[in-house]
Protein backbone atom coordinates (compact mmCIF):
# COMPACT_ATOMS: atom_id res chain seq x y z
CA UNK A 1 0.00 0.00 0.00
CA UNK A 2 1.37 3.39 -1.03
CA UNK A 3 1.92 6.24 1.41
CA UNK A 4 -0.98 8.46 -0.08
CA UNK A 5 -3.03 5.66 -0.02
CA UNK A 6 -2.43 5.20 3.52
CA UNK A 7 -3.16 8.34 5.06
CA UNK A 8 -6.26 8.16 2.94
CA UNK A 9 -7.53 5.64 4.66
CA UNK A 10 -6.36 7.27 8.20
CA UNK A 11 -8.03 10.77 7.75
CA UNK A 12 -11.19 11.11 10.49
CA UNK A 13 -14.48 11.78 9.17
CA UNK A 14 -15.08 15.71 9.53
CA UNK A 15 -17.24 16.68 13.19
CA UNK A 16 -19.32 19.28 13.95
CA UNK A 17 -17.78 21.76 16.50
CA UNK A 18 -18.47 21.26 20.64
CA UNK A 19 -21.99 22.19 20.87
CA UNK A 20 -20.83 24.60 23.90
CA UNK A 21 -18.97 26.75 21.04
CA UNK A 22 -21.46 27.40 18.50
CA UNK A 23 -24.85 29.14 18.62
CA UNK A 24 -25.62 31.70 21.45
CA UNK A 25 -24.23 28.92 24.14
CA UNK A 26 -20.91 30.01 22.17
CA UNK A 27 -21.51 34.02 22.08
CA UNK A 28 -22.28 33.55 25.57
CA UNK A 29 -19.15 31.59 26.81
CA UNK A 30 -17.10 34.25 24.02
CA UNK A 31 -18.23 37.14 24.85
CA UNK A 32 -19.59 37.39 28.58
CA UNK A 33 -18.01 34.22 30.44
CA UNK A 34 -14.74 34.40 28.70
CA UNK A 35 -12.47 33.39 32.13
CA UNK A 36 -13.09 33.67 35.77
CA UNK A 37 -12.56 37.58 35.78
CA UNK A 38 -15.22 37.97 32.47
CA UNK A 39 -17.50 35.87 34.33
CA UNK A 40 -17.26 37.80 37.57
CA UNK A 41 -17.84 41.04 36.18
CA UNK A 42 -20.90 39.75 34.02
CA UNK A 43 -22.41 38.23 37.04
CA UNK A 44 -21.91 41.79 38.97
CA UNK A 45 -23.43 43.68 36.19
CA UNK A 46 -26.42 41.46 35.74
CA UNK A 47 -26.75 42.27 39.25
CA UNK A 48 -26.79 45.86 39.12
CA UNK A 49 -29.13 45.71 36.32
CA UNK A 50 -31.77 43.19 38.29
CA UNK A 51 -31.39 46.14 41.17
CA UNK A 52 -31.67 49.19 39.41
CA UNK A 53 -33.28 48.52 35.72
CA UNK A 54 -37.10 47.49 37.27
CA UNK A 55 -36.93 50.75 39.84
CA UNK A 56 -35.79 52.73 36.36
CA UNK A 57 -38.54 51.10 33.91
CA UNK A 58 -41.24 51.53 37.03
CA UNK A 59 -40.15 55.63 37.52
CA UNK A 60 -40.28 56.20 33.88
CA UNK A 61 -43.21 54.11 32.35
CA UNK A 62 -45.28 52.56 34.44
CA UNK A 63 -46.08 54.41 37.59
CA UNK A 64 -45.63 58.17 35.49
CA UNK A 65 -48.23 60.47 34.84
CA UNK A 66 -48.98 61.28 30.86
CA UNK A 67 -50.65 63.32 28.71
CA UNK A 68 -53.15 66.58 30.20
CA UNK A 69 -52.68 66.31 33.45
CA UNK A 70 -52.67 68.71 36.86
CA UNK A 71 -49.79 68.75 39.14
CA UNK A 72 -51.86 67.31 41.44
CA UNK A 73 -51.88 64.15 40.05
CA UNK A 74 -48.44 64.23 39.69
CA UNK A 75 -47.67 64.72 43.49
CA UNK A 76 -50.13 61.37 43.96
CA UNK A 77 -48.21 59.68 41.41
CA UNK A 78 -44.87 57.72 42.45
CA UNK A 79 -43.32 58.48 39.24
CA UNK A 80 -42.55 60.74 36.48
CA UNK A 81 -44.42 63.50 36.11
CA UNK A 82 -44.65 63.85 31.84
CA UNK A 83 -47.41 65.88 32.37
CA UNK A 84 -44.70 68.77 32.58
CA UNK A 85 -43.40 68.30 29.08
CA UNK A 86 -46.83 68.30 27.64
CA UNK A 87 -47.85 71.51 29.53
CA UNK A 88 -44.45 73.58 28.61
CA UNK A 89 -43.17 71.76 25.64
CA UNK A 90 -44.06 75.32 23.95
CA UNK A 91 -41.91 77.27 26.05
CA UNK A 92 -39.34 74.37 25.92
CA UNK A 93 -38.63 74.27 22.36
CA UNK A 94 -39.33 77.53 21.00
CA UNK A 95 -38.35 80.05 24.15
CA UNK A 96 -40.16 83.16 24.29
CA UNK A 97 -41.37 83.35 20.29
CA UNK A 98 -44.81 83.97 20.40
CA UNK A 99 -47.30 81.71 20.99
CA UNK A 100 -49.55 82.26 17.94
CA UNK A 101 -46.58 82.32 15.31
CA UNK A 102 -44.59 78.79 16.60
CA UNK A 103 -45.81 77.60 12.95
CA UNK A 104 -42.41 80.00 11.29
CA UNK A 105 -39.83 78.19 13.75
CA UNK A 106 -41.31 74.83 12.92
CA UNK A 107 -40.74 75.69 9.39
CA UNK A 108 -37.85 77.46 9.86
CA UNK A 109 -36.23 73.87 11.59
CA UNK A 110 -37.62 72.20 8.97
CA UNK A 111 -35.67 74.02 6.32
CA UNK A 112 -32.48 73.75 8.17
CA UNK A 113 -32.87 69.82 8.71
CA UNK A 114 -33.61 69.57 5.10
CA UNK A 115 -30.59 71.53 4.23
CA UNK A 116 -28.17 68.84 6.31
CA UNK A 117 -29.94 66.09 4.66
CA UNK A 118 -29.20 67.15 1.25
CA UNK A 119 -25.60 67.96 2.39
CA UNK A 120 -25.19 64.50 4.30
CA UNK A 121 -26.00 62.63 0.65
CA UNK A 122 -21.75 62.73 -1.12
CA UNK A 123 -24.13 63.07 -4.60
CA UNK A 124 -25.30 66.76 -3.53
CA UNK A 125 -21.94 67.72 -3.06
CA UNK A 126 -21.55 70.08 -5.91
CA UNK A 127 -21.39 74.05 -6.39
CA UNK A 128 -25.17 74.50 -6.10
CA UNK A 129 -25.30 73.32 -2.30
CA UNK A 130 -23.80 76.54 -1.57
CA UNK A 131 -26.65 78.39 -3.04
CA UNK A 132 -28.91 76.18 -1.55
CA UNK A 133 -27.68 77.00 2.05
CA UNK A 134 -27.45 80.22 1.12
CA UNK A 135 -31.62 80.75 -0.02
CA UNK A 136 -32.28 78.54 2.62
CA UNK A 137 -30.56 80.47 5.65
CA UNK A 138 -32.35 83.76 4.01
CA UNK A 139 -35.78 81.80 3.89
CA UNK A 140 -34.96 80.74 7.98
CA UNK A 141 -34.30 84.51 8.93
CA UNK A 142 -37.11 85.68 6.93
CA UNK A 143 -39.68 83.53 8.76
CA UNK A 144 -38.31 84.09 11.86
CA UNK A 145 -37.88 87.70 11.99
CA UNK A 146 -40.89 88.42 9.43
CA UNK A 147 -42.16 92.24 9.00
CA UNK A 148 -43.44 91.01 5.23
CA UNK A 149 -46.23 89.70 3.44
CA UNK A 150 -48.76 89.74 6.72
CA UNK A 151 -45.88 87.88 9.17
CA UNK A 152 -45.29 89.73 12.35
CA UNK A 153 -42.04 90.92 13.07
CA UNK A 154 -40.61 89.03 15.65
CA UNK A 155 -36.89 90.64 17.18
CA UNK A 156 -34.01 88.09 17.78
CA UNK A 157 -34.72 88.78 21.46
CA UNK A 158 -37.39 86.83 21.85
CA UNK A 159 -35.83 83.92 19.76
CA UNK A 160 -35.46 80.62 21.48
CA UNK A 161 -35.32 77.11 22.38
CA UNK A 162 -33.96 74.21 19.59
CA UNK A 163 -34.28 77.27 16.66
CA UNK A 164 -31.92 78.85 18.47
CA UNK A 165 -29.96 76.30 19.28
CA UNK A 166 -29.94 74.06 16.17
CA UNK A 167 -28.96 77.85 14.66
CA UNK A 168 -25.95 78.68 16.62
CA UNK A 169 -24.80 75.19 15.83
CA UNK A 170 -25.53 74.92 12.03
CA UNK A 171 -24.27 78.29 11.44
CA UNK A 172 -20.91 77.65 13.82
CA UNK A 173 -20.08 74.25 11.76
CA UNK A 174 -20.91 75.76 8.26
CA UNK A 175 -18.90 79.00 9.22
CA UNK A 176 -15.68 77.52 11.55
CA UNK A 177 -15.10 74.79 8.71
CA UNK A 178 -13.49 76.54 6.12
CA UNK A 179 -11.98 78.97 8.60
CA UNK A 180 -10.78 76.36 10.30
CA UNK A 181 -9.17 75.01 6.84
CA UNK A 182 -7.29 77.90 6.20
CA UNK A 183 -5.97 78.23 9.55
CA UNK A 184 -4.05 74.82 9.76
CA UNK A 185 -3.08 75.76 5.93
CA UNK A 186 -1.52 79.25 7.66
CA UNK A 187 0.17 77.46 10.60
CA UNK A 188 1.52 75.46 7.73
CA UNK A 189 2.62 78.41 5.77
CA UNK A 190 5.82 79.23 4.58
CA UNK A 191 5.38 82.99 5.04
CA UNK A 192 6.17 83.96 8.63
CA UNK A 193 4.15 86.62 9.35
CA UNK A 194 1.03 84.39 8.06
CA UNK A 195 2.20 81.52 10.37
CA UNK A 196 2.56 83.73 13.40
CA UNK A 197 -0.60 85.31 13.25
CA UNK A 198 -2.50 81.81 12.75
CA UNK A 199 -0.25 80.14 15.09
CA UNK A 200 -1.05 83.23 18.24
CA UNK A 201 -5.18 82.94 16.94
CA UNK A 202 -5.34 79.46 17.81
CA UNK A 203 -2.76 79.13 20.72
CA UNK A 204 -5.06 82.08 21.92
CA UNK A 205 -8.28 81.20 21.69
CA UNK A 206 -7.53 77.35 22.37
CA UNK A 207 -6.42 78.85 25.62
CA UNK A 208 -9.22 79.97 27.32
CA UNK A 209 -12.56 78.69 27.81
CA UNK A 210 -15.53 79.63 25.81
CA UNK A 211 -17.83 81.00 28.88
CA UNK A 212 -14.18 83.55 27.92
CA UNK A 213 -15.28 84.57 25.01
CA UNK A 214 -19.11 84.71 25.20
CA UNK A 215 -18.83 86.91 28.09
CA UNK A 216 -15.85 89.28 26.36
CA UNK A 217 -18.09 89.45 22.92
CA UNK A 218 -21.47 89.87 25.31
CA UNK A 219 -20.14 92.57 27.36
CA UNK A 220 -16.59 93.53 26.50
CA UNK A 221 -16.90 93.91 22.66
CA UNK A 222 -19.42 96.76 22.89
CA UNK A 223 -17.40 98.93 25.34
CA UNK A 224 -14.75 99.61 22.89
CA UNK A 225 -17.63 99.97 20.08
CA UNK A 226 -17.88 103.81 18.60
CA UNK A 227 -20.97 105.25 20.19
CA UNK A 228 -24.33 104.75 18.16
CA UNK A 229 -22.43 100.94 16.94
CA UNK A 230 -24.06 98.24 18.83
CA UNK A 231 -23.78 94.39 17.62
CA UNK A 232 -26.70 92.24 18.01
CA UNK A 233 -26.18 89.68 20.86
CA UNK A 234 -27.07 87.04 19.24
CA UNK A 235 -24.37 87.76 16.48
CA UNK A 236 -21.39 88.42 18.79
CA UNK A 237 -22.21 84.87 20.40
CA UNK A 238 -22.46 83.40 16.94
CA UNK A 239 -18.96 84.85 16.31
CA UNK A 240 -17.55 83.57 19.84
CA UNK A 241 -18.50 80.27 19.11
CA UNK A 242 -17.59 80.12 15.09
CA UNK A 243 -13.55 81.52 17.15
CA UNK A 244 -13.73 78.80 19.29
CA UNK A 245 -14.43 75.40 16.70
CA UNK A 246 -12.03 76.70 14.01
CA UNK A 247 -9.27 77.23 16.89
CA UNK A 248 -10.29 73.34 17.47
CA UNK A 249 -10.97 71.92 14.18
CA UNK A 250 -7.84 73.88 13.09
CA UNK A 251 -5.32 71.51 15.24
CA UNK A 252 -7.31 68.47 14.03
CA UNK A 253 -6.88 69.44 10.38
CA UNK A 254 -3.49 70.14 10.51
CA UNK A 255 -2.49 66.93 12.42
CA UNK A 256 -4.40 65.29 8.67
CA UNK A 257 -1.93 67.75 6.80
CA UNK A 258 0.77 66.12 8.65
CA UNK A 259 0.00 62.68 7.93
CA UNK A 260 -0.01 63.34 4.14
CA UNK A 261 3.36 61.93 2.85
CA UNK A 262 5.55 64.13 1.60
CA UNK A 263 5.66 62.29 -1.78
CA UNK A 264 1.73 63.77 -2.42
CA UNK A 265 2.81 67.00 -2.69
CA UNK A 266 5.60 66.67 -4.80
CA UNK A 267 3.18 64.61 -7.60
CA UNK A 268 1.42 67.65 -6.94
CA UNK A 269 4.20 70.11 -7.94
CA UNK A 270 5.49 67.45 -10.36
CA UNK A 271 2.80 67.93 -13.11
CA UNK A 272 2.33 71.35 -12.26
CA UNK A 273 -0.38 71.88 -10.28
CA UNK A 274 -0.61 75.41 -8.06
CA UNK A 275 -0.55 75.69 -4.34
CA UNK A 276 -4.14 76.67 -4.14
CA UNK A 277 -5.34 74.00 -6.70
CA UNK A 278 -2.99 71.38 -5.16
CA UNK A 279 -4.58 72.16 -1.93
CA UNK A 280 -7.81 71.54 -2.72
CA UNK A 281 -7.33 68.27 -5.07
CA UNK A 282 -4.95 66.47 -3.89
CA UNK A 283 -3.97 67.26 -0.47
CA UNK A 284 -6.67 68.62 1.63
CA UNK A 285 -9.36 65.69 0.78
CA UNK A 286 -7.26 63.25 2.07
CA UNK A 287 -6.21 64.96 5.12
CA UNK A 288 -9.80 66.06 5.80
CA UNK A 289 -10.46 61.61 5.17
CA UNK A 290 -7.63 60.55 7.44
CA UNK A 291 -9.32 63.04 10.69
CA UNK A 292 -12.94 62.59 10.33
CA UNK A 293 -13.78 61.24 13.38
CA UNK A 294 -12.29 64.17 15.26
CA UNK A 295 -13.42 66.55 13.33
CA UNK A 296 -17.43 65.11 13.83
CA UNK A 297 -16.24 64.86 17.69
CA UNK A 298 -15.56 69.04 17.38
CA UNK A 299 -19.12 69.24 15.94
CA UNK A 300 -20.79 67.31 18.36
CA UNK A 301 -18.91 69.14 20.91
CA UNK A 302 -19.74 72.71 19.22
CA UNK A 303 -23.62 71.16 19.12
CA UNK A 304 -23.53 70.98 23.10
CA UNK A 305 -21.35 73.96 23.81
CA UNK A 306 -24.77 76.58 22.30
CA UNK A 307 -25.67 75.25 25.50
CA UNK A 308 -23.53 77.93 27.16
CA UNK A 309 -25.03 80.87 25.59
CA UNK A 310 -27.57 80.80 28.58
CA UNK A 311 -25.07 82.67 30.59
CA UNK A 312 -24.95 85.86 28.16
CA UNK A 313 -29.80 85.43 28.48
CA UNK A 314 -29.85 84.11 24.97
CA UNK A 315 -32.33 81.69 25.64
CA UNK A 316 -31.09 78.71 23.75
CA UNK A 317 -32.86 74.90 24.60
CA UNK A 318 -31.21 74.63 27.81
CA UNK A 319 -32.60 78.50 29.23
CA UNK A 320 -35.69 77.93 28.05
CA UNK A 321 -36.32 74.23 29.88
CA UNK A 322 -35.00 76.39 32.72
CA UNK A 323 -37.19 78.99 32.44
CA UNK A 324 -40.72 76.58 32.07
CA UNK A 325 -39.55 74.17 35.09
CA UNK A 326 -39.10 78.05 37.41
CA UNK A 327 -43.20 77.36 37.36
CA UNK A 328 -43.99 76.90 40.72
CA UNK A 329 -46.82 74.69 40.00
CA UNK A 330 -44.05 72.37 37.83
CA UNK A 331 -40.84 73.38 39.53
CA UNK A 332 -40.76 69.80 41.60
CA UNK A 333 -41.04 67.94 38.24
CA UNK A 334 -37.57 69.91 36.56
CA UNK A 335 -35.49 66.61 36.49
CA UNK A 336 -38.37 65.07 33.29
CA UNK A 337 -37.58 68.45 31.82
CA UNK A 338 -33.57 68.07 32.13
CA UNK A 339 -34.50 64.54 30.62
CA UNK A 340 -36.62 65.47 27.58
CA UNK A 341 -33.83 68.08 26.19
CA UNK A 342 -31.37 65.34 26.79
CA UNK A 343 -33.06 63.15 24.93
CA UNK A 344 -33.05 65.65 22.53
CA UNK A 345 -29.65 66.39 22.16
CA UNK A 346 -28.67 62.90 22.34
CA UNK A 347 -30.60 62.13 18.82
CA UNK A 348 -28.42 64.74 17.10
CA UNK A 349 -25.41 63.99 18.52
CA UNK A 350 -26.27 60.34 17.36
CA UNK A 351 -26.90 61.30 14.43
CA UNK A 352 -23.42 62.87 13.81
CA UNK A 353 -21.77 59.93 15.14
CA UNK A 354 -23.46 57.45 12.82
CA UNK A 355 -22.91 59.98 10.09
CA UNK A 356 -18.78 60.06 10.86
CA UNK A 357 -19.01 56.20 10.56
CA UNK A 358 -20.81 56.07 7.27
CA UNK A 359 -18.29 58.68 5.50
CA UNK A 360 -15.55 56.38 6.80
CA UNK A 361 -16.76 53.04 5.42
CA UNK A 362 -17.45 55.71 2.22
CA UNK A 363 -13.99 57.10 1.80
CA UNK A 364 -12.48 53.74 2.70
CA UNK A 365 -10.40 54.66 5.57
CA UNK A 366 -8.92 51.31 6.40
CA UNK A 367 -10.76 51.65 9.81
CA UNK A 368 -12.31 48.42 10.81
CA UNK A 369 -14.94 48.23 13.26
CA UNK A 370 -16.52 45.67 14.83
Amino acid sequence: MSDRAYVAERILPDEEPPAASIGFVGWLRANLFDGFWNSMLTVAAALILIRFVPPLVDWLFLDAVWGDAPPDACREAAGACWAVIWEKHRLILFGRYPYQEHWRPVLGMAILITLVGFSCNRANWRAWLVGAWALGLAAFFALMWGGFFGLTFVPNVLWGGLPLTLLLAIIGIVVAFPVSMLLALGRRSHMPVIRAICVCYIELIRGVPLISLLFMASFMLPLFMPTGVNIDAMLRAQIAIIMFSSAYLAEVIRGGLQAIPRGQFEAAEAIGLGYWKMQRLVILPQAIRLVIPPIVNTFIGLFKDTSLVAIVSLTDLLLATRQAVSDPLWRAYFVEGYIFIAIIYFCFCYFMSKYSQYLERQFYTGQTRN
